[in-house]
């Protein structure tokens, strides 16, 4: 998507001088061949592992297999842990009733998981292949001259290329003693070794993918150690391209960092890995030296101190904080322990991912950009359950557990081995949030949970989603994010699932909160202001009130203010207020999963039919100002009505839209498990009436807050 100058001025205004100045002289360099100089392609041969060794006469097969097999270093764990490690793993499987050992045969007959499915691929598959659309892209190319998007969405060439089957194949390995598991995985590395020469084909071309498949590989390494197929010729290569990695990650670290999200720390993780646990290597102290600085720099830029991650997304908080869990770890057991201070960040990353999650799926808000990574896949638990990257963070920062025994426990035995199943278990309430760095907002009830999002933005939006409300209840998510899709997919697909329009809140004129300045980038960043309500009886607050000034750019500025209300009985009240001066067009959203539905066109009511009872939507104005409301799903050739739970999946939805005219207009929602009644009583007054209760909100105009007041009163059965 080309720049234009307004948006190349705000670029450097926004992003500041120092990152355009990096981001024009690597382009530069890119296009004169700068980085195929810095990092030139060659054979294997080129590379010897002799040449990577501090003493060349480790090198031979024998030799370096001896080595490894001495344990100068510690991994997570030894081949000698597998038979106190296998009633665990068996106990898990029976009791979640699925096992890794499907997944691990149906690699052994090309079929590969990626993003959360699985396709096939023939074994070995056809490494630089799109998994998707068959397009080829060249192996004998130097990476750099590779298009990212040429040859449709490279992640469907990554994602296999990352061996994120190493993980399924270990744990089945290790379930079973089966050699076929091993024997799949070191055909699978010969293959590819022999398919990727260094610095050729698209599978150098990230620094972060390469720390992803260096992290998979020591797995591998490990978990596989005492298969009579782990020969010390197949040693020998894999330390040989563990050694050539470490350059390919080193030479181009400024990229990462310049992108200030998961690229830099991973490939701080991928230095730390080989400097902590290949001491051999010649460049072993420098790349723990390296990587010990980028880790530690990154906790305290990226994590913020409310513990929100910099990249406004949930699933890439988690890969932070295995990126992380799996640093600690194998610092902490070879006496290279990791500062508190980056200790404290994380578990304050992992704490709040505990305050967000359902408390009966442990799923969280799907928010912000989603790329189906999982890069630590240890437990028979499902994609979105964020129960074993959190307890696993937990032990490595504070050596506790957060949940009692579950599938989630697999996780943690891994990186922590049997001592972590034991650990003290510490699960504080989870309560109303309000983490203001990164912009996440919730509010609890008995059996529901409300979140809101709104960023007074530090680090670029992945999505234009400001005061979007998900909405979950009894362990369902009545109103949810549309996700992403795809990187690179069709238009509709691409910059509309991400855009305002499709997420949960109020659009004005068909206009974004934002504007797209490039595939990955907003501007400018629709900045947020928010608080919550004082406490109330029992300690939590009852209501979030929030805004944003997107729409303040407009030729005639619109304030948006949002303000969601707990009424008691696991019901809610959502009120939207905009202000102008001239007439808009207003668009408020909703979007829930693909259920049953009653829809009242005359009351606006929208009544959803949910596997744990009817759900009811509710819309009005306060100045009668709703044109029309009608529901849409799977709309064709639109992104209306669909959602993407994951990577690459669209499937379809139901949108919920209301139309409103005016000026100044007064939008309030109900949403509930009962039929209510609700009445204007005074021009800024709504009264609800329950079956329990009738509440009494009262509004105010700004500059006063929105929510003046609430007031219950409790009436008979």
């Amino acid at each position: 998507m080309p720049v234009k100058p307004l948006q190349a001025a705000r670029m450097v205004r926004t992003l500041g001088p120092r990152w355009a100045a990096f981001r024009v002289r690597y382009a530069l360099e890119h296009r004169l061949g700068a980085l195929e100089r810095r990092m030139p392609a060659g054979a294997w041969s080129d590379w010897p592992l002799a040449a990577a060794l501090t003493d060349p006469a480790h090198a031979d097969p024998d030799g370096y297999l001896a080595l490894r097999r001495s344990a100068a270093r510690r991994f997570l764990f030894a081949p000698t842990d597998r038979p106190s490690f296998q009633p665990h793993l068996l106990a898990w499987d029976a009791a979640a009733g699925s096992a890794p050992m499907h997944a691990a045969d149906a690699i052994g007959e090309g079929i590969f998981p990626l993003f959360d499915r699985s396709f096939t691929r023939g074994f070995p598959p056809a490494w630089c292949t799109n998994a998707v659309t068959g397009e080829t892209a060249p192996a004998d190319k130097h990476w750099s001259q590779i298009s990212d998007f040429g040859y449709g969405d490279i992640k469907y060439i990554w994602e296999t290329n990352r061996f994120g089957f190493v993980y399924p194949l270990v744990r089945a390995y290790w379930r079973t003693g089966d050699e076929r598991y091993p024997t799949s995985f070191w055909q699978l590395f010969e293959d590819w070794r022999q398919t990727n020469p260094p610095n050729l084909g698209p599978n150098w071309k990230c620094g972060q993918e390469t720390s992803l498949r260096l992290m998979a590989l020591c797995f591998a390494l490990h978990g596989f150690l005492d298969s009579p197929e782990t020969t010390p010729t197949r040693v020998q290569q894999l330390a040989q391209l563990m050694a050539f990695s470490g350059h390919r990650i080193a030479a181009n670290l400024g990229y990462a960092l310049s992108q200030r999200n998961n690229h830099g720390v991973s490939e701080g993780m991928g230095l730390w890995t080989l400097g902590v646990l290949f001491p051999e290597f010649r460049m072993a102290d420098e790349w723990r030296f390296k990587g010990r600085q980028v880790l530690e720099r990154l906790a305290q830029e990226l994590i913020y101190a409310d513990g929100a991650f910099s990249q406004h997304s949930t699933n890439y908080h988690r890969v932070m904080l295995q990126d992380y869990t799996w640093a600690l770890r194998i610092g902490d057991r070879n006496g290279m322990p990791l500062s508190e201070a980056l200790r404290d960040r994380v578990y304050k990353a992992a704490d709040l991912l505990y305050q967000l999650q359902d408390d009966t799926t442990g799923e969280t808000p799907h928010l912000g950009a989603n790329d189906g990574a999982l890069v630590l896949p240890l437990s028979n638990s499902a994609f979105w359950d964020m129960r074993p990257a959190i307890q696993s963070a937990v032990f490595a920062t504070r050596g506790e557990r957060r949940y009692a025994a579950g599938p989630w426990d697999e996780a943690l035995l891994w990186t922590g081995g049997e001592p972590a199943l034991k650990a003290p278990l510490v699960a504080p309430a989870r309560t109303a949030l309000a983490a203001a760095q990164g912009g996440y907002y919730t509010l609890r009830a008995e059996k529901s949970l409300l979140f809101m999002h709104c960023a007074n933005y530090q680090d670029r939006p992945s999505h234009a989603d400001q005061l979007h409300v998900d909405l979950w209840w009894r362990g369902h998510s009545v109103l949810l994010d549309p996700g992403t899709y795809s990187y690179n997919s069709p238009e509709s697909w691409t910059t509309a699932l991400p855009g305002a329009a499709c997420h949960n809140t109020v659009t004005v004129d068909g206009a974004d909160q934002m504007e797209r300045a490039g595939r990955f980038l907003w501007l400018p960043w629709a900045k947020g202001s928010s608080k919550l309500s004082p406490p109330v009886h029992d300690g939590q607050p009852e209501w979030v009130e929030c805004s944003h000034d997107g729409y303040l750019r407009l030729a005639d500025p619109v304030q948006h203010r949002r303000a969601a209300i707990n009424l008691g009985a696991d019901s809610w009240l959502v009120v939207d207020d905009l202000v102008s001066q001239g007439p808009h067009t207003y668009r408020l959203h909703w979007l829930a999963g693909a259920l049953p539905y009653r829809l009242d066109e005359e009351q606006r009511q929208l009544v959803l039919e949910t596997p744990s009872g009817e759900y009811y939507i509710q819309t009005g104005s306060l100045n009668g100002a709703i044109t029309h409301c009608t529901v849409v799903s799977a709309a064709a050739g639109s992104a209306c009505g669909w959602q993407a739970p994951q990577y690459g999946d669209v499937r379809p939805a139901l949108a919920f839209i209301c139309e409103a005219q005016g000026s100044s207009v007064r939008l309030w929602t109900y949403l509930g498990p009962d039929p209510v009644q609700i009445e204007q009583s005074k021009p800024d007054t709504i009264e609800i009436t329950m079956p329990h209760a009738k509440v009494s909100v009262q509004l105010g105009a700004s500059p006063a807050p929105l929510i003046q007041r609430v007031s219950r009163l409790c009436t008979s059965s």
